[in-house]
């Protein structure tokens, strides 16, 4: 159980209802915590309207969820935790101490003061034929009878944190619209994969400030700078992570997809093209283009691997080269190792109060949903959000079912 069940849960018993929170886990918010290591990135402190396409086509979607609980929202949720956030790099906004567990620690507290019952190690199987829940629990299986219920699964990655996208066929079985499990902030193969010398000697070392340009399947222009790193099979990073979508579904059109590696990017190609052609005397290439050009270590290897040695020896085409070096990618990285993923239960599939339109007083909320972001606090934003969202509408039909019923 992550942010979205959880949020979920504060605003229904909040609301005065009785809540029961099964996890499958042995406790709550593995992936939470995991995502908290080496920096808790909470949200974005950027403009709304910016913030809001960073969730490209499903944007339209995220929107009002935002609108119910935007990122200053959840800033001003943290401090009344008691934990202090700050706006870092890039607009970033991390708690003070950058860490997840204090706040997840509070926040466990303040549910169990308002009443949320916990069972841990408990896994939700489905329905029985009553409609009530089919849990397994280390007892062996239980039928649990609610008024509501809120599905907040997650989605197919880090399946040891509990999120195997298990539920998925669950649901396809009672008519639920849903779309497959794709990864997405993931890391790409290359094409015929890197050599021994540059795997065993590079891989896991960043290429630090260089951009990455391509057009995608629908033929939209993409560019961004970051920082990419190496990897055994091909490359990952925020870099790649930030454009895995269309990464992803041009691989998927074309079985293909070639990025251009611009290597020195605050640099023009007249200004590159006139440090390689500078007479380099008896030094070496790799001296020469490090004094000039700024390029050593895994940059260079990078251009040995992928250029002949014509390339390598013509000033000209080294020049370009360096300003847009080819990287074809042809396949992404498993499921389970990306940091999330797209696909799940289609938005057309749910109400405004993210209740399911074929199975009345269901709710879903968080990753398990048919949307993806990018890292930097996107992910958790919408999760919060869209936990939001679910527990009001919870919380409405809750009163409404009753008031009818009695």
């Amino acid at each position: 159980m992550g942010p979205a069940g959880l949020m979920a849960a504060e605003v229904l018993s909040q609301g005065g209802a009785q809540v029961e929170l099964f996890d499958a886990m042995p406790s709550v918010g593995r992936k939470f915590l995991l995502a908290g290591v080496g920096g808790m990135n909470l949200t974005h402190a950027e403009a709304l309207t910016l913030f809001v396409s960073r969730y490209g086509a499903r944007a339209a979607e995220i929107k009002p969820l935002l609108d119910v609980f935007p990122p200053a929202a959840l800033r001003e949720w943290c401090h009344g935790l008691g934990i202090e956030t700050f706006v870092g790099s890039s607009s970033r906004v991390f708690p003070k101490d950058m860490k997840a567990a204090p706040l997840l620690r509070a926040w466990l507290h303040r549910l169990r003061q308002a009443g949320v019952r916990f069972h841990v190690r408990h896994r939700w199987l489905g329905w029985a034929a009553d409609g009530a829940l089919r849990v397994a629990s280390p007892a062996g299986e239980r039928l649990v009878h609610v008024d509501a219920q809120i599905l907040a699964l997650g989605g197919g990655s880090w399946a040891r944190l509990g999120s195997d996208g298990a539920w998925l066929p669950v649901l396809a079985e009672r008519g639920v619209a849903v779309s497959p499990l794709l990864p997405s902030n993931c890391g790409f193969d290359v094409a015929g994969g890197w050599s021994e010398h540059l795997r065993s000697r590079f891989a896991g070392q960043p290429l630090k400030t260089v951009a990455l340009r391509f057009t995608d399947a629908a033929g939209c222009r993409h560019e961004r700078r970051g920082e990419l790193m190496l990897s055994d099979q091909g490359v990952e990073g925020s870099l790649i992570y930030a454009l895995s979508a269309p990464v992803r579904d041009t691989i998927a059109a074309h079985g293909a997809v070639t990025l251009e590696l611009d290597l020195a990017p605050d640099k023009t190609l007249e200004r590159v093209i006139a440090e390689v052609a500078h007479p380099r005397g008896a030094r070496s290439l790799s001296s020469h283009l490090q004094s000039r050009a700024g390029l050593k270590g895994v940059k260079m290897a990078l251009l040995h691997e992928i250029l002949s040695r014509e390339q390598l020896n013509d000033p000209i085409q080294l020049a370009h080269a360096i300003k847009s070096l080819p990287l074809e990618l042809t396949a992404m990285r498993p499921l389970d190792e990306a940091i999330s993923s797209a696909g799940g239960v289609r938005f057309d599939a749910l109400d405004e109060n993210l209740m399911l339109r074929s199975l009345p007083g269901v709710f879903c909320a968080g990753e398990m949903l048919d949307w993806e972001a990018p890292t930097g606090g996107y992910l958790l934003t919408a999760c919060f959000a869209s936990g939001r969202v679910a527990g009001q509408g919870a919380l409405t039909y809750l009163r409404t079912h009753h008031a009818a019923t009695d």
